[in-house]
């Protein structure tokens, strides 16, 4: 009786293997494409367009010194770095007849950060 049982176990394990020796070979991949001959055209260069370009008043005070920066001749933003103390940020509203005043351009989005080790 032992017989049959391990003539069906060789069986089994011949057929496991030989549908393991069946499988197809993984594709090769695909060689990248040869460079191009041609090389693209270089980008403007937007950095020599004076409309592009912010530009800068600084204004000297006793107290403060305000950098006013002016895009395309619209008012983008005031800097105003008093004598002791931080620095802040006069933003024009959307009426543009007043400012906020921000501590930082930053877009408000706060990344997590946690301390994990400290030596």
């Amino acid at each position: 009786m032992d017989f049959p049982r391990s003539a069906a176990v060789v069986v089994a394990f011949i057929a496991c293997a030989s549908l393991a020796a069946a499988q197809p070979a993984p594709a090769p991949k695909p060689a990248p494409p040869p460079a191009p001959d041609v090389v693209p055209p270089p980008l403007p260069d937007v950095g020599s367009d004076p409309e592009l370009e912010p530009q800068v008043t600084i204004i000297k005070k006793d107290t403060e010194m305000v950098e006013e920066v002016r895009v395309n001749g619209e008012l983008k933003y005031v800097r105003v770095t008093p004598r002791y103390g931080k620095p802040y940020y006069l933003v024009p509203s959307g009426n543009g007849q007043t400012f906020l005043r921000y501590d930082s351009l930053d877009s408000g989005l706060k990344v997590p950060m946690w301390l994990l080790f400290s030596w």
